[in-house]
């Protein structure tokens, strides 16, 4: 069972991970489905748990999953993620242009579990002197995915908000955002994000070499293989996936610690 955090839209997921184990299925011989998680608590205790063996984790989730799992390993990312970023998006009618500029604004964050959408955007905007639960305008808000922030700032229901950058990025290429509603206000800096963790598990309940087999699949991944495989990287934003390791997510530990999102 696979599994990845419900950062979009379910149709999005439903076929970026139904691409995903039917490709792992052809190309290990296994039998790979893929469970879609309601939210980012559900499927770090579905991990936990050891009800899905390989998961798409976010730079927290991971940490969260794999500090209750002794043994897990984050094993591949995106080459993009290890300078990963966020985005402050902002209604265009605001006049904002840098962090500061966000006081008395209202703002909405992602998931409350989300790195890019939550837990590094507070951090940078603590940074500039905004403290989320005391700066802006109203409670703090969570929209639940990064397509939900980008539309609510587009309709002026949030003067601003973060997402995660390679979700803009694909928003804007694919027309799904009006650019002239909503804009960029800033860029955060660099930090480890997205990866396939796994579960150590998988080769005791399956066979020995069984995680090799799964990782070496998405490794080998290239958009020469075929239309589905092609589209599969066009929803992960990538070309490729490489290796990865848990010392990279160290300092997401150590800013959700500070921000007592971790415990």
């Amino acid at each position: 069972m696979i599994g990845g955090i419900p950062d979009q839209s379910a149709s999005t997921l439903e076929e970026t991970f139904g691409l995903t184990a039917k490709y792992l299925s052809k190309a290990t011989g296994l039998e790979v489905r893929y469970a879609p998680s309601t939210d980012y608590a559900a499927i770090v205790t579905a991990f936990k748990r050891g009800d899905m063996k390989l998961v798409w984790f976010g730079g927290l989730t991971g940490v969260q999953g794999r500090s209750q799992v002794p043994g897990a390993k984050a094993a591949l990312q995106r080459p993009r993620d290890a300078e990963f970023h966020s985005v402050f998006v902002v209604n265009s009618e605001v006049k904002a242009q840098e962090l500061k500029d966000l006081k008395g604004l209202t703002f909405t964050f992602g998931s409350a579990s989300s790195t890019s959408g939550h837990l590094m955007p507070q951090y940078f905007m603590l940074q500039a002197g905004i403290d989320a639960e005391k700066d802006l305008k109203g409670a703090v808000s969570f929209s639940g995915s990064h397509d939900k922030t980008y539309k609510l700032v587009e309709t002026g229901a949030f003067q601003a908000g973060a997402l995660n950058e390679a979700v803009w990025q694909s928003a804007v290429k694919d027309g799904k955002v009006d650019t002239t509603k909503v804009r960029v206000m800033e860029t955060s800096p660099a930090y480890y994000d997205y990866h396939w963790s796994t579960h150590p598990d998988l080769n005791k309940l399956y066979s020995a070499g069984t995680e090799a087999k799964l990782l070496k699949a998405l490794t080998d991944l290239n958009a020469a293989m075929g239309a589905d495989e092609k589209r599969m990287l066009e929803l992960f934003a990538t070309e490729k996936f490489v290796p990865t390791k848990n010392d990279n997510y160290k300092a997401i530990e150590d800013v959700a610690a500070k921000l007592g999102i971790l415990k």
